[in-house]
């Protein structure tokens, strides 16, 4: 078998050498990836990721920045292991907007 860094295909990658997460390139399930950050290496997923979808590159605490293209992008609000699932469950963004108000009733 071959290894996942000597591999062709990249599994993930991350956007900027500052993020504590990185983006599947395609549904990885747990286990060894060739994960892109400058150079090659081999990184340990520790959950099923969606296409897509970020996870962590290291152990992130309860109240921890997130940081996605060198950016923050929220807030852990939860404990977040390496190697595992960040997204709405665990961070809230950073981006998100203020609600707008419900427009007023109309009456006839």
């Amino acid at each position: 078998m071959e290894s996942p860094v000597t591999s062709p295909v990249w599994s993930a990658v991350v956007l900027h050498p500052a993020d504590d997460v990185a983006v599947a390139l395609r549904p990885l399930e747990p286990g060894p990836i060739a994960l892109r950050s400058g150079d090659a290496k081999t990184f340990e997923v520790r959950a099923a990721i969606p296409m897509g979808h970020k996870f962590a590159l290291r152990d992130l605490p309860v109240g921890a920045d997130v940081r996605k293209y060198g950016e923050v992008i929220g807030i852990a609000t939860t404990a977040i292991a390496r190697g595992t699932h960040v997204h709405v469950q665990n961070l809230r963004s950073r981006r998100a907007r203020t609600p707008v108000a419900a427009p007023p009733s109309v009456t006839a």
